[in-house]
C-alpha cells in the first residue's frame, strides 16, 4: 500500500499475485488429457500471462496445480515445443521458456477470426451471464471500501495502454467478482476470462475511454448496493465489449 492507505504504482503493474495467472492454473482434473494441458498452456500465452523470454513454472509444479501426472505435462510441453512455442535449456539455470513467436496478440487475432459470429455471441453471453450474477452478489455483500480499492488501483494503472491496460481491467473484474463471496461463481468467471481476455486484449486504445466508463458504471452501483442495477452495467458493459469484437473480426476477415 502506499501512503495514505493508496495502491501503489508497483501493486499496480502486477507485481502482486495475478488472479489471471491463477485462472490459468486452475487444475485441469477429469480432463487431464495431454491436448488439455496443451492447451491451458496455450491460453497462458495467448492470455498475455506467460510472456516471450519468461520461464515456465517446472513440469513437477505444473503438474502439481494442473493435477496431473508429470508425464502428460512433459508430453504437453514437447507439442508446445513442436509449435515453436517454447525452447529447453539444460543445467540449473534451465527450465522450458517461451520463445519470441510466442505472440499473445498474434495468437488472438487468428482465434478470433476463425471464431464464427455465434460462437463470438455464445461466449460473449455466457460471460455476461456470469459476471452480472457475480457484480450482482458483489453489491449485496462488498464494502465500499473494497470497490473503491479496485477503482483506485485501476486509476493507477491509466498510464499503460493497449495489451497491457487491458491486463489490469481483466484484474479489476476479477477483484469484484470475488467480492460477491461466491468460491463456485469466481472459479466459473476466472476460467471464463482465461478464454474470454485474450479476445479483449484486441480491443485497443481508440476504443478504452468507454469500455472503462462502463466499468465505473458497474463499480458506482456495486459501491451503492445497486443490485439490479450492478448485473445490468456489467450486461451493458459486455455488450459494447462484443461490438468492437465484431468490428475488429470483420477488419480481420478483410485482410
Amino acid at each position: 500500500m502506499g501512503e495514505n492507505g493508496g495502491v501503489s504504482t508497483t501493486q499496480a503493474r502486477g507485481l502482486v499475485p495475478s488472479r489471471m495467472r491463477t485462472a490459468i492454473l486452475l487444475p485441469v482434473g477429469d480432463e487431464g488429457r495431454v491436448e488439455q494441458v496443451e492447451q491451458r498452456l496455450i491460453q497462458a500465452v495467448t492470455g498475455g500471462v506467460l510472456r516471450p523470454g519468461e520461464r515456465l513454472p517446472s513440469e513437477s509444479e505444473l503438474a502439481r496445480v494442473l493435477r496431473v501426472s508429470p508425464v502428460t505435462v512433459r508430453e504437453a510441453l514437447g507439442l508446445l515445443r513442436d509449435r515453436g512455442l517454447i525452447t529447453t535449456k539444460r543445467g540449473r539455470s534451465g527450465g522450458s521458456f517461451l520463445t519470441e513467436a510466442a505472440d499473445p496478440i498474434l495468437f488472438a487475432r487468428e482465434r478470433l477470426r476463425r471464431l464464427t459470429r455465434l460462437a463470438l455471441r455464445d461466449l460473449s453471453a455466457h460471460y455476461a451471464a456470469i459476471g452480472s450474477t457475480c457484480a450482482a452478489l458483489a453489491a449485496r455483500r462488498a464494502r465500499p471500501a473494497e470497490v473503491d480499492a479496485i477503482r483506485r488501483r485501476l486509476a493507477a494503472a491509466a498510464a499503460d495502454h493497449d495489451q497491457e491496460w487491458s491486463g489490469h481491467l481483466d484484474e479489476a473484474v476479477l477483484e469484484l467478482t470475488s467480492l460477491g463471496q461466491s468460491a463456485r461463481l469466481t472459479r466459473e468467471q476466472m476460467r471464463l476470462q482465461a478464454e474470454y481476455s485474450p479476445l479483449l486484449a484486441l480491443i485497443g486504445d481508440d476504443r478504452r475511454k468507454p469500455r472503462e466508463k462502463a466499468f465505473r458504471k458497474v463499480l458506482t452501483a456495486v459501491e451503492r448496493g445497486e443490485v439490479r442495477a450492478a448485473g445490468e452495467r456489467f450486461a451493458i458493459m459486455t455488450e459494447l465489449d462484443l461490438a468492437s469484437l465484431i468490428e475488429i473480426q470483420q477488419d480481420l476477415s478483410q485482410d
